[in-house]
């Protein structure tokens, strides 16, 4: 069970910085003991330090919440280890270590009931009881902002309450200037990454994140745009009891995330189809998209549906945003080169003089795109987002000197976000399919190849003339 959640910029940022300076003494006495120890020990070794990484972060960043709780959910989403250690660690280290590092979407530590009953009866101003007929005090789940709940109306429906952590909007703006304090450490490294731009970006959307009217807003926006779905289920919202601090909506029951990673090969693909139509297809064709893609968002109905949550960042891009992804991908996919340089520097991605060539930027965006780029049926495999994030950082990719000053517009930055999320989440359930012809669709108005398209297909004639 949790304590109060630490809320001073002070005391995260030393739970923070104690963390990261840990996790550093234990890579170097790993790294250390190579030298004399055998493969058997060496193994042996890594595994307990492994197993002891694991624990500290999720005990650390699960009992802070907020950001710091989230930059854990992104790290248990990319196979970092199978980077940085793939010669040197058996595949059963990396996957008890992702293992550990997932409970972090919905078993983290808990917040006590009491307090937890607190948050919702000053919301709402009068008794539990008076609200809900039944209310199971043990959480569905833990995650970085509030905790959720199963509880019933008055009326019968059955309903899923996402309440707040009491405090949580403090520690998260002791967080975002922590943010900035290491964003501006960075400029020397990365002066792109530490943009202030981007910065205000995030600053401003973990903002309305915690207001959860807004997070309402914006899931009776995709409820709505997705209605009637054949294969995408979004839980419709209690509106009248939503407040800043708990947001009701219908229950769903499905199998959750590690569930479905368990399927056939068959399952896993169909689903896998589905992520990418309603993260990427959602930002085109509809020019938004939700900017979390996680396994703790996700559930298969039993209806065969998949069911999405959360909608606590949701953003809109102009239309001189998609039209740039766009023309990005045709120009990558039919290998010109010079246009696609020229687009980045109309776009602002890159300045006139910069020292990245035409073939550069080619190579660059099929190396972390190519899975979107190929003309063929791609398994993903579970690394793969991992390599794409580190072509960015990683001096020896032979990218990092020349576009490490660059500036990434925030739209842009935030897409990247829903690519790469929508990378890991295929690589997790080893998704096959030919993510190629799935995005013509979409870049070149293609007709669809794929059962699931035809009937998305149908579903978006009829949705837009419904009379018709």
């Amino acid at each position: 069970m949790a304590k109060d959640i630490p809320v001073s910029r002070a005391r995260r940022g030393a739970q923070m910085g104690k963390l990261i300076a840990g996790q550093a003494v234990r890579g170097a006495g790993v790294t250390l003991a190579v030298v004399r120890d055998t493969d058997e020990e060496h193994i042996a070794r890594t595994e307990r330090a492994l197993t002891a990484a694991a624990e500290d972060l999720v005990t650390v960043l699960g009992s802070m919440k907020g950001l710091a709780m989230k930059a854990g959910q992104l790290l248990s989403m990319f196979d970092v280890l199978g980077i940085f250690a793939a010669e040197r660690l058996p595949p059963g280290q990396r996957e008890r270590f992702q293992n550990k590092l997932a409970e972090l979407y919905d078993r983290s530590a808990q917040v006590p009931f009491a307090q937890m009953r607190g948050v919702i009866e000053r919301d709402y101003g009068r008794p539990l009881d008076e609200v809900f007929a039944e209310f199971d005090a043990a959480p569905l789940g833990a995650a970085s902002i509030g905790q959720v709940y199963r509880a019933r109306l008055h009326d019968g429906r059955r309903v899923a309450v996402k309440v707040q952590y009491p405090g949580i909007d403090i520690a998260i703006r002791a967080d975002i200037k922590n943010l900035a304090l290491v964003m501006r450490m960075m400029r020397t490294i990365a002066p792109a990454i530490a943009d202030n731009a981007i910065l205000r970006e995030l600053a401003t959307h973990f903002a309305e994140e915690i207001d959860y009217r807004t997070e309402a807003a914006n899931h009776e926006l995709i409820a709505e745009m997705f209605h009637g779905h054949p294969f995408i289920r979004i839980p419709g919202v209690v509106t009248e009891l939503c407040t800043a601090r708990v947001l009701v909506t219908e229950l769903v029951d499905g199998l959750r995330f590690p569930e479905i990673a368990a399927l056939p090969d068959a399952e896993r693909d169909r689903i896998g189809e589905i992520l990418m139509r309603f993260y990427m297809g959602t930002m085109i064709r509809e020019r938004r998209f939700t900017g979390d893609p996680h396994p703790g968002n996700i559930l298969l109905a039993d209806d065969g549906k998949v069911a999405f949550l959360d909608f606590g960042l949701v953003k809109h891009m102009d239309d001189a945003a998609v039209e740039f992804e766009l023309d990005a991908v045709r120009m990558a996919a039919e290998y010109r080169a010079t246009d696609l340089r020229a687009l980045f520097v109309n776009y602002g991605l890159l300045e006139q003089g910069s020292p990245a060539t035409a073939e550069q930027c080619l190579r660059l965006i099929h190396e972390v795109s190519g899975w979107m780029l190929t003309d063929a049926e791609i398994r993903v495999a579970e690394d793969a987002a991992a390599h794409a994030l580190l072509a960015f950082v990683d001096p020896r990719r032979g990218y990092f000197d020349s576009w490490r000053r660059e500036y990434a517009p925030a739209e842009h930055a935030f897409a990247r976000r829903v690519e790469y999320g929508t990378l890991a989440l295929l690589g997790k359930l080893r998704a096959s399919g030919n993510w190629y012809r799935i995005g013509r669709e979409w870049c070149y108005g293609e007709p669809p190849r794929t059962e699931l398209g035809v009937l998305e297909q149908d579903w978006l004639a009829n949705h837009a003339n419904p009379t018709g």
